[in-house]
Formats: structure tokens, C-alpha cells, sequence
């Protein structure tokens, strides 16, 4: 029996990279896994990858009824929910000096807002011991040039971890940070290229970037009773990169 057995989980950013990597490993640990993105070609294909105890939802976390979609689809077919991996979220590089209005609002709609929104619909179904995910990141701790919006983003998903496990006191619900340093995403390898990905890797003490599997297991530690007395704590898996 898996250590999620039973379990149903939401996963947004579900459908690559991260978020379906984390799906993969829930549902070999007995999860039933919604998985909530906005490309319905990558939902189709992870489903199809990740077999029955896949759902697939199409919606940004930008759009509140979108998030009440999906969440009508959980309560509709399963009544509760356990697991709440808030994954989605988006950053681009912007130095000081040349920072708008726009690219502020377009991060912190998706990282911040969008964050506290999945959350906080999902709040009514949870079960008491269920668990709440947020991803960070490494540029939430140390200084990234040309990345302070999208840093300063990941920062405040720390803290809304921090304030919720307090908020949440009573419920049995726990609320943790996950947070990756350079990960071997389709997205990241298209976008650093061979030469780019060679410079993330020597920046960390294991002289590589992660694997996406590896911050899926992270995940499933979080999302499972392996972490019941973890609340309002942040799990760096960086390969070192914020820690020295």
C-alpha cells in the first residue's frame, strides 16, 4: 500500500515539468490526482501518461472561477480533498531600472494571488490531517540579479506558509514550502539551453541541476504522514544553492 493511498490531491502546474512529476509519484503512492493547467494539449498528455487515477482541468489560477471549476469537479466526484500542492507560477528576469507596472502585477497575480486563491477555495473541502504544498523557490532566499519581482514573490509565498499554519491552528491541516533550485524542466532546458543548463549546474554543490523526480518525491514527503509533525516549515531541495 502507498503512503498516499487513498488520498486525493490537487496539483496546479499539474501537466509538466514539476507539478507532473510530483503527479506521477502521488499516484504510485495511491493518490487520485487533479491535475489543473492552462495548455489542454499537456493535460491530455499527461493523463494519458498517467493513467486512471489522472483528472485533468483546464484553468489558471488567475481566474477565481476557474479555481471554483476545478474545485466543483473535486467536490462533484470525490466530496473531500487531502493534498493541495499550490505549484503553478511563473517568473521572467527584469533588472531594476527597467521593472513595470505590468511585469510586477503579472508576477504577483500568479505567484501571490494566485497562490492564496488556490488555497483558500480549497479550504472547504480539506480533511482534518491534510496537507498544504506551496512552491518556493531558492530565489526567495538569496539575490538573483534581474529577478526581484519574481524573487520577492517567492519570498511572500514563505510567508503566507508561516501565517497560515498559525491561521490554521486547530484543523489539523499543515501548510509547508517546497523549494526547488534550477530543475531540468522541458521548460527550463528549451529556455537555458546546453550551455545555460552547464552554468545553473556549477553553481550548486552537487554540480548539477535536479530532476524533476526529485522534487516529486520531495512533494509526496510533504503530502504524506512521513511529515505529520512538519508545519509551516520551508524543504529546500537545491542541491545546496540557497544553503551556503
Amino acid at each position: 500500500m502507498g503512503k498516499l493511498e487513498g488520498k486525493v490531491a490537487v496539483i496546479t502546474g499539474g501537466a509538466t515539468g514539476i507539478g507532473r512529476a510530483a503527479a506521477k509519484r502521488f499516484i504510485e503512492e495511491g493518490a487520485v490526482v487533479f491535475i489543473f493547467g492552462r495548455r489542454p494539449a499537456e493535460l491530455d498528455a499527461a493523463v494519458a501518461e498517467l493513467g486512471p487515477q489522472a483528472r485533468a482541468v483546464k484553468g489558471s489560477i488567475s481566474d477565481l472561477a476557474d479555481l471554483d471549476r476545478l474545485y466543483a469537479a473535486v467536490k462533484a466526484e470525490r466530496g473531500t480533498l487531502d493534498i493541495v500542492f499550490a505549484n503553478a507560477g511563473a517568473g521572467s528576469p527584469l533588472s531594476l531600472g527597467k521593472i513595470t507596472a505590468e511585469h510586477i502585477d503579472e508576477t504577483f497575480d500568479t505567484n501571490v494571488k494566485g497562490t492564496i486563491f488556490t488555497v483558500q477555495k480549497a479550504l472547504p473541502l480539506m480533511r482534518n490531517g491534510g496537507s498544504i504544498i506551496l512552491t518556493g523557490s531558492s530565489a526567495g532566499t538569496t539575490g538573483a540579479p534581474g529577478m526581484s519581482v519574481y524573487s520577492a514573490s517567492k519570498a511572500a509565498v514563505r510567508n503566507l506558509a508561516r501565517t497560515w499554519a498559525e491561521e490554521l491552528k486547530g484543523t489539523g491541516i499543515r501548510v509547508n514550502v517546497l523549494s526547488p533550485g534550477a530543475t531540468a524542466t522541458e521548460l527550463a532546458k528549451a529556455a537555458l539551453g546546453e550551455e545555460g543548463q552547464k552554468v545553473y549546474a556549477s553553481m550548486t554543490p552537487l554540480q548539477r541541476m535536479a530532476d524533476p523526480a526529485e522534487i516529486g518525491a520531495a512533494a509526496a514527503f510533504l503530502a504524506s504522514d512521513d511529515s505529520s509533525f512538519m508545519t509551516a516549515s520551508e524543504l529546500a531541495v537545491d542541491g545546496g544553492l540557497a544553503q551556503i
